[in-house]
């Protein structure tokens, strides 16, 4: 399973999230971003940061980003996880408070409401 987040680094809130059995662009950037615009709307100039995961570099996702003109997006330097180390800490948290304490048996288990 693949969880994709969107962090609002301003509260340190998850406002956006997906979970896929794949890393396809439609199954976990794409339905996250939709989540995210539908919780808030863009009306001041946004910097979307994210590592280089293939997802996010994919050509329909930056589409999505590229259609508000108040969207810059930015990347992690490749093989630099301190540029993302908010995301990192928050899996870091996930992993070793929820994921790994607990066995699942089937996908339906995965699921973990955020």
């Amino acid at each position: 399973m693949f969880l994709t987040t969107v962090i609002d680094l301003y509260v340190r809130q998850v406002i956006g999230w997906a979970l896929s059995t794949t890393l396809y662009t439609n199954e976990t950037i794409i339905p996250d971003w939709k989540m995210r615009v539908s919780k808030r709307k863009i009306d001041k100039p946004l910097l979307f940061h994210s590592d280089r995961g293939i997802q996010y570099a994919s050509k329909e996702f930056r589409k999505y980003l590229k259609s508000n003109k108040l969207i810059t997006q930015g990347m992690s330097r490749k093989g630099n996880c301190c540029d993302n180390a908010v995301a990192e800490s928050f899996f870091k948290t996930l992993k070793s408070e929820l994921i790994c304490h607990h066995s699942y048996k089937t996908i339906e288990e995965d699921y973990i409401p955020l």
